[in-house]
């Protein structure tokens, strides 16, 4: 599994790539592999604030839909709308093309709840 080593991430398989009071949200390698192909992902909180570990959207695969939690508070600000027409970028490129969300980060301080790399290696490995 790839685990790239400038991002953060949650116990329920979410990356964060933090820039300032700003960050980039997606699904890790795990959870894309996990899911399967997906075939649609929605989005309907651009302009809402959502805390901490609440929902934010859904990822769709053939065999599953599974919710997508925020990894710190934070207001969505952009949704990639390249997932509309193309959701397997979510399979081919989750750390690049297939980011979910831009987000405006509230409280910076909630990424030291956030695993490293190294801790999401071993979350994964079991």
């Amino acid at each position: 599994m790839n685990i790239p080593g400038n991002l953060l991430y949650t116990n329920d398989h979410e990356w964060i790539l933090v820039n300032g009071d700003e960050g980039v949200v997606g699904v890790t390698d795990f959870a894309q592999h996990e899911l399967g192909d997906i075939v649609f992902i929605e989005v309907d909180t651009v302009g809402e604030t959502i805390a901490m570990a609440e929902t934010f959207g859904t990822i769709e695969a053939v065999k599953t839909v599974s919710d997508m939690l925020m990894p710190v508070d934070g207001e969505i600000v952009e949704f990639n709308e390249a997932l509309v027409s193309n959701p397997e970028l979510v399979n081919t490129d989750p750390y690049g093309e297939g980011w979910i969300v831009k987000i405006k980060i509230k409280d910076a301080s909630q990424t030291g709840d956030l695993l490293s790399p190294e801790a999401y290696a071993k979350l994964i490995e079991g």
